[in-house]
């Protein structure tokens, strides 16, 4: 019963022990890769989603999803409304939110995203349908609370308030701040 014959007897358990499920419990794989968990399109997940191995989004996800150490893949049918924190961030369905990577995002074609994106590493493919900002920068603010990352140098001041000493404050207009925080290439003025 427990002879070392092994190799010829697992022909005859294959039709007691499926490969399909084998196949799907790839923790114990021989491989030493693990599958990615899989969110089916008949499902819906409202609230925080936290987890400590790769995802597959094929259903519906509103709120906050953290896998900040793993690969989050947002497949064709997938749709998510929420902050995404991932190590790795691949999207070929839809998304309504910032998206965060502390190593790269790879947008598909077939991908439609309205929000930012704050990643190293970013490629867009051709046809994607994108509208948000995109920065690179590791070290920003929004980076670092995202991934708790300490900067070795102190954040820049906000300095919303500069403006061109023109005399123009000491007509009575106090000067505003910049609607978009000053990054914007075109720019109207009441300087007169």
């Amino acid at each position: 019963m427990f002879s070392k014959k092994d190799g010829g007897e697992s022909a005859t358990d294959t039709p007691r022990n499926p490969t399909a499920p084998a196949a799907s419990r790839s923790p114990g794989s021989a491989s030493g890769s693990r599958a990615a968990a899989t969110i089916g399109p008949s499902i819906r997940i409202n609230g925080d989603l936290a987890g400590e191995e790769d995802l597959i989004v094929e259903g519906r996800i509103t709120g906050t999803v953290e896998l900040k150490s793993n690969t989050l893949t947002i497949g064709a049918q997938g749709q998510v409304e929420a902050r995404v924190y991932a190590h790795t961030i691949l999207v070929e369905g839809t998304v309504n939110g910032d998206l965060y990577a502390s190593e790269r995002i790879s947008i598909r074609q077939s991908a439609r995203i309205e929000g930012n994106i704050y990643a190293p590493r970013i490629s867009l493919e051709d046809g994607a349908r994108f509208r948000g900002a995109i920065d690179m920068d590791t070290d920003n603010e929004a980076f670092r609370k995202a991934f708790g990352t300490a900067s070795a140098k102190p954040a820049p001041a906000a300095s919303a308030e500069v403006r061109p000493s023109s005399g123009s404050e000491t007509a009575g207009k106090p000067a505003k701040p910049a609607a978009n925080g000053g990054g914007s290439a075109s720019s109207s003025s009441n300087v007169a």
